[in-house]
């Protein structure tokens, strides 16, 4: 398997004399034929700034890879879950790379290979599968028809600018679609993508909306969107903060729609800290509920999230709250090589799914960079298992819970 790298140009090359390696955690690791698969369709590959590979030369040395190059990683599509991250070292360690999941590339077999596992299937969420022509003329469509709906606007700007699958979809009127609702939030997530205090050092990929949308805008969205007995409405996506922080918004309007329409699934992404907002959520009629979490462990959880006003324990009682009601419950699962596969972590998330009654576990890649996410969290104190036998543990452990990648209709008829 050969080493990949690009040079100053973003040109890519293999290195048919150096041998790939990739990183769990700050370990460089050989990777595995077993770990590797072709490279997805809708997957792109980045070079990492302020970076050179490192790997295995001509004569079995581990060594970084001389000139002016940089190491390169794959962000892969929904339904891939990294073994993984490239195997590199920084050229200077004061720079940062920006917010997304990289992923160990190789060159084998006359092709790209990434340090994978096919977790979900990934059709929905292929971005070859969201025509930009479609969407510019749902876009078109629907702001002719709404053209005081702020929301509209908004995920205007983020289906067209920034190609998010989710609000493409509000406009593609299929699958999963966002209605953003809230520009504050009750945590302060070291990877948030859409807000950074300036002195972060990480650029948020993305803007966070800036008002308060109206029952009325909220409403419109969501019956537009609800139009056949799969779809799926979704509050809490990565251009807000928390949606339940504005609870009392989310709890009008779904209680209009309902009166309105049975048609499709309401869903919540949220970090269910507010567990008396949660509840009152539920109690409108929620049928899905994603939580998002790095960790079943305290002093990692408030490590990344920095919770205000709230505790993982206010999680934990949310989640039971939803399940207990027949709502369908999943966490977004925030994952990392070298960090999810400790053997603390993995026990501690085991209990936590059997405790809140979890239906499924969403493994998603964690868009951070590694550097400073490891400075940040506890040291292992375990031993570390890898991410292909994690996922094996999870799956005989938990044997009622499913794993995927994201939000799914439940098997049962909706409650």
């Amino acid at each position: 398997m050969n080493l990949v790298y690009a040079d100053e140009q973003g040109n890519l090359y293999d290195h048919p004399d150096w041998t790939a390696l990739g990183r769990s955690g700050d370990m460089i690791v050989e990777l595995m034929d077993d770990e590797l698969i072709p490279l997805p369709e809708g997957a792109t590959l980045v070079g990492l700034p302020h970076t050179r590979p490192i790997g295995i030369d001509a004569s079995g040395n581990m060594r970084p890879l001389p000139g002016d190059v940089q190491a390169v990683g794959a962000l892969l599509p929904q339904g891939f879950t990294r073994l993984a991250i490239p195997g590199y070292m920084k050229t200077d360690k004061t720079q940062k790379l920006p917010l997304f999941g990289y992923s160990a590339v190789v060159w084998k077999n006359g092709g790209f290979y990434v340090a994978a596992h096919a977790t979900d299937d990934p059709e929905r969420w292929n971005p070859d599968n969201c025509d930009r022509g479609d969407v510019n003329r749902g876009v078109e469509r629907l702001l002719a028809k709404y053209p005081e709906n702020r929301l509209y606007k908004h995920l205007s700007h983020c289906a067209l600018g920034y190609e998010c699958l989710t609000s493409s979809n509000t406009f593609l009127q299929r699958w999963e679609g966002a209605v953003p609702v809230s520009y504050s939030c009750n945590a302060g997530c070291f990877g948030c993508i859409s807000e950074q205090p300036d002195d972060s050092g990480f650029p948020a990929p993305q803007t966070r909306m800036n008002f308060k949308p109206t029952v009325e805008e909220v409403v419109e969205v969501m019956m537009e969107h609800l139009n056949t007995p799969e779809s799926i409405i979704s509050f809490g996506q990565g251009c807000e903060g928390e949606p339940s922080t504005q609870a009392k918004i989310i709890v009008e309007a779904m209680r209009i729609v309902r009166s309105r329409t049975n048609m499709g699934y309401i869903n919540i992404n949220t970090n269910a800290g507010l567990t008396d907002h949660m509840r009152a959520i539920v109690d409108a009629g929620l049928d899905l509920m994603r939580v998002s979490t790095i960790s079943a462990l305290d002093d990692h959880y408030n490590a990344y999230y920095k919770p205000r006003a709230y505790t993982l324990a206010n999680v934990e009682k949310s989640l039971r709250y939803a399940s207990d009601k027949g709502v369908y419950t999943s966490i977004n699962y925030l994952i990392f090589p070298g960090v999810t596969d400790r053997e603390e972590e993995m026990e501690a998330m085991i209990g936590f799914a059997k405790r809140t009654g979890l239906r499924l576990i969403q493994m998603r890649n964690l868009n951070i960079d590694p550097e400073s996410y490891l400075e940040l969290i506890p040291k292992a104190k375990g031993e570390i298992y890898g991410m292909k036998q994690m996922l094996e543990i999870f799956k005989e452990e938990l044997p009622d819970v499913v794993i995927g990648s994201y939000t799914h209709v439940p098997p049962a008829p909706r409650r």
